[in-house]
Parts: structure tokens; C-alpha cells; sequence
């Protein structure tokens, strides 16, 4: 059977031993991130079955929705026995496809208590900063997160599209143990990002993992190869991730459980050196 686990843990924090290839509830939203899914009751078939093919990591924001995400979440894991949710705050939302970046404390901490409140837990396993608010001091932003740490209501405090500089700044402020940047096989421009993780043993979170476009169709550079492995050129992609470093997380996403089988069945892909080096020219 089909399992997650064959992607191997990762320490995330050093004391959250998470399952490498998670699950991303950002598609289980309405159109543009924005209200509820068409299908709730599909939202939640997925979920579970996510859990049902070994994944314990479940990334989510309050932003996605807003709120509907944490709220299928809770609906469908809670009690979360051996799940590790990880949420965000940093973004306000005023409708589809728009966000805007909000870091003061105040606005960071009643999101904070929210989350708490919709995925039905006393602390989060791992907050992010969903954005650096450039308006106001990073270390008033993640110290305020540093705050709730000290108050038991966040476990564990990461960062989501920042630079290396940016995780050396907050890191004079709080520990900082996981990073979530776009990153995949087709896009790497945060490969210095991932670099300084591998370097601290940080958690990298590649958001949009999955290569899109023509690297990804049918009849891309990468369809030959997947084809020797019965694999699709996106498994091929999700298992060149897994397979660049031992702290890569990537989370796919979707509202399919179909989908979602096919996602997971590339932990179980094993690249030669010959095929990671291949998949890297071909993008």
C-alpha cells in the first residue's frame, strides 16, 4: 500500500518527528483562497485519507479561507493523535486572490488566539509568519510570537518567503525552525534559502512543489523518464524535491483524493543520480 512514510521523518524542531511528505490545505478553499469549498464534505474525505496514507504534517494558514481551512481541519482530524498541524498568520484578506501583509503584534496575536480556537487546540505545533509586514520591526513581529511561545500557545516558530538575512534577523529575536519559500524543480531561486536550512538543520517548506507548465504535461521533458518509472512528470518533480535534501517538506495540495493518492505515491520513487541530475537540466 501506497504510504507517505516512505518519504522518511524529518526532527522538526527537534522534537516533531514529521512524515517529509505533507499535505498543503490551501486548494481545499473556495475560488481565490476565499470562502468555503464546493464540495465540504469532499474537503474532508481528503483529509482523512491523507492521514489513512501516512502523512502526520498538515500545513494551513488562517488567511485560507479565511479560516475555512483550520475549520475543515478540525472537522475532519481533530483529536490530531500523531498529527502535527503547522498554520500561519501575517495576512489580511479582503476578498479573492487578495492579500495584504499585516504584522503588528496586536493583529499577530488575536490571529494567534484564533487559530487556537478554530483548529480546537491549547498550543500550535508550528506558527509561521506568513509574511514580514515591512512596515513594522521584525523583531516586534516575531517577538510577539516569541511571546505567545513563552505563554505555552505556540510550540515551535518558522518564517514563510524571506531571505537568509530575514531568518538571521528574526533568529537574534526567537529560534526559528522551519522556512517555507516557493521552491520546486522548475523554480529555485530560494536555493540559497535552502542552503542556510540544510546548514541549521531548518525545516524547508516549498510551497507549490509540484512543476507546472510543460515540464509537468504529458509530453514535457520529463514524461519519458516518469514513464520508466509508471510515474506522472509531477510525481517525477515531487520526488526530485524529496530527494535534494534531507530537510525538504513539500506539502502538494489538492481537493482531489485521487489527487492525493497520486501525490503520495511519489515518496515510494527512488531517483538514480543519473535521473536527479536529469530532471534538474530538464527545468
Amino acid at each position: 500500500m501506497t504510504n507517505a512514510a516512505a518519504s522518511g521523518t524529518f526532527q522538526l524542531g527537534g522534537d516533531l518527528p514529521v512524515v517529509r511528505l505533507g499535505y498543503g490545505s490551501m486548494r481545499l478553499t473556495g475560488y481565490g483562497v476565499w470562502g468555503e469549498p464546493d464540495d465540504p464534505a469532499e474537503a474532508v474525505r481528503v483529509l482523512r485519507r491523507a492521514v489513512e496514507l501516512g502523512v502526520n504534517f498538515i500545513d494551513t494558514a488562517d488567511s485560507y479561507g479565511p479560516f475555512v481551512a483550520e475549520l475543515l481541519i478540525r472537522e475532519a482530524l481533530r483529536p490530531y493523535d500523531g498529527m502535527y498541524v503547522a498554520t500561519k498568520a501575517g495576512f489580511t484578506r479582503q476578498g479573492p486572490h487578495q492579500w495584504t501583509a499585516l504584522g503588528r503584534p496586536e493583529y499577530l496575536r488575536q490571529q494567534v488566539e484564533l487559530s487556537l480556537r478554530h483548529l480546537g487546540v491549547e498550543r500550535i505545533d508550528l506558527l509561521q509568519l506568513h509574511r514580514i509586514d515591512p512596515t513594522v520591526p521584525v523583531a516586534d513581529q516575531v517577538g510577539e510570537l516569541a511571546e505567545l511561545q513563552s505563554e505555552g500557545k505556540i510550540r515551535h516558530i518558522g518564517l514563510s518567503e524571506v531571505s537568509v538575512a530575514d531568518i538571521e534577523e528574526a533568529a537574534r529575536t526567537a529560534r526559528i525552525v522551519s522556512v517555507q519559500n516557493r521552491y520546486n524543480v522548475a523554480s529555485r531561486h530560494a536555493e540559497d534559502v535552502l542552503e542556510f536550512c540544510e546548514a541549521g538543520n531548518i525545516g524547508f517548506v516549498p510551497w507549490d512543489p509540484l512543476a507546472t507548465g510543460k515540464l509537468a504535461s504529458d509530453r514535457g521533458p520529463l514524461a519519458s523518464m516518469a514513464a520508466r518509472h509508471s510515474a506522472s512528470p509531477s510525481q517525477l518533480a515531487l520526488a526530485w524535491l524529496l530527494r535534494r535534501s534531507p530537510v525538504m517538506l513539500p506539502i502538494p495540495g489538492t481537493s482531489s483524493v485521487a489527487h492525493l493518492e497520486e501525490n503520495v505515491a511519489a515518496a515510494e520513487i527512488e531517483l538514480t543520480d543519473d535521473e536527479f541530475e536529469a530532471v534538474a537540466k530538464a527545468a
